[in-house]
């Protein structure tokens, strides 16, 4: 049961629905070869999308979307962890491993 639609604003000011199927694979993505359940996982997704329909809100930043994402694989697994954050955070450089890292 969907509580409410959820517009996510992108970087570029753009607008789209959200789109749960988008943050399944993302997560997925993340977790590939990762020894995590996968009901763990669907928990995981499932409160991330609870979260964002009851929060109120009817737009909600990508950047918010992505660090709740972060916060959730940090707990969980933190090699999908560091694997999501490479991407999310568009890492250039040995250095930016490594600070995230640290912060582990």
């Amino acid at each position: 049961m969907q509580l409410r639609e959820v517009t996510v604003v992108k970087r570029s000011g753009r607008k789209v629905v959200f789109d749960r199927d988008k943050l399944s694979r993302s997560i997925e993505v993340a977790l590939r070869k990762r020894p995590v359940e996968e009901e763990r996982v669907e928990r995981l997704i499932n409160g991330l999308v609870r979260q964002l329909e009851s929060s109120g809100e009817s737009e909600v930043a990508s950047e918010t979307i992505g660090d709740l994402v972060m916060e959730a694989l940090k707990g969980l697994d933190h090699v999908a962890y560091v694997r999501f954050a490479s991407v999310y955070k568009d890492f250039r450089e040995p250095r930016d491993f490594e600070d995230l890292l640290g912060s582990l």
